[in-house]
């Protein structure tokens, strides 16, 4: 038993950090039954929804579990994973992933690992593994590493020195931002308007299965949940169609569907495609998400009846939260409005 304790201890403090790593640690470190609402989805999530100012401002105590190009077969076991501490009053799903191609997001097995990794040890994380890794020969190779990830990581031992890396120890730390990061960068685009396009398109057939899946299992377990597009421009207006069948499929099972590329929602979400985008439509600067936010908290308070916890003394750190948002956020304005003036877009690699 010490054995196997150290070993996982271990584990846990030789997987690489980052702010995926602060994310989980952070979700983990988070008081039992108090989590109001949790958002999983992929890159769009963790920039685009502040989660420190919608507690500041309407005391829903909502938490990100996102990653990178999260494939969406992650969400069913990531719900099952944060119903393990928490009882959140509504799961909110960005779904941006599901008009990918599988075989795509199979090139990037670092993104699958940002998922499995990132999970404590116990047998949902078994299962997430099984199920993410699968039967693809792009596994083959080192796929006990999965299972074992300590083999993965061994040769970090330096970060056994480093106070960033020794707090994980039980895979639990307070994450300030709550899942939030700040990006302070500007790429203009220009909006696209998708409300003429009232067609439908099926998506790829795994990913409809993962949709089916989900669904099925939070009816199973009478669990309100809401499934959200964030505004993006990046892919044109392709992806219009395959949304319109999404949103078929889940509203049939009496969930909400929105898509805030809409006309009429993007008009009052009243974000500038010219500044408020990190990266030329892809993902939201740090001003943008402060818009999405608004919007969303208005939504939530609108379309479900959430409490507002402000005050109460077990969300002291969402206070302390609020603050250091309100703080950062306004460095980052400063940088967004200078980078702005001297035309300092993002510099995309080449490929990207």
């Amino acid at each position: 038993m010490i054995f196997i304790w150290l070993t996982i201890s271990l584990t846990y403090i030789l997987r690489t950090n980052g702010d995926e790593k602060d994310r989980f640690t952070g979700f983990y470190s988070e008081p039992d039954n108090t989590i109001d609402a949790v958002i999983i989805g992929s890159s769009p999530v963790y920039p685009g929804y502040a989660t420190p100012k919608l507690w500041g401002e309407t005391g829903i105590a909502m938490y990100t579990l996102s990653t990178n190009m999260q494939r969406p077969v992650a969400g069913y076991y990531l719900v099952k994973e944060a119903l393990k501490t928490q009882s959140p009053q509504l799961f909110i799903f960005e779904m941006r992933m599901y008009t990918a191609k599988e075989d795509d997001m199979l090139n990037t097995i670092g993104h699958t690992r940002s998922v499995t990794d990132n999970l404590k040890y116990s047998w949902n994380r078994i299962e997430t593994i099984n199920a993410m890794v699968g039967d693809s020969e792009k596994f083959t190779e080192d796929r006990y590493t999965y299972y074992f990830d300590i083999f993965k990581y061994h040769s970090n031992w330096r970060t056994l020195f480093l106070w960033s890396q020794i707090r994980d120890i039980t895979y639990e730390y307070p994450d300030d931002l709550k899942g939030y990061v700040i990006k302070d960068n500007v790429g203009p685009t220009e909006y696209l308007d998708v409300s003429d396009i009232t067609e439908s398109t099926p998506i790829e057939e795994t990913q409809e299965e993962y949709l089916y899946k989900l669904l099925d299992y939070l009816k199973e377990i009478d669990q309100d949940a809401l499934f959200i597009v964030t505004p993006y421009t990046a892919d044109g207006t392709d992806k219009q169609a395959q949304y319109n069948y999404i949103k078929a499929i889940v509203e049939s099972y009496g969930y909400n569907f929105l898509n805030m590329n809409d006309a009429d929602v993007a008009s009052e979400i009243a974000l500038d495609y010219g500044t408020d985008f990190a990266d030329y439509g892809n993902h939201l600067n740090a001003v943008g998400a402060a818009k999405v936010t608004d919007y969303l908290g208005q939504y939530l308070l609108e379309n479900y009846d959430f409490e507002d916890k402000r005050g109460q003394e077990e969300y002291s750190s969402w206070d302390e939260s609020y603050e250091l948002y309100l703080q950062e956020y306004q460095k980052a304005v400063d940088t967004i409005n200078t980078k702005i003036v001297n035309e300092d877009w993002t510099e995309v690699e080449e490929g990207e």
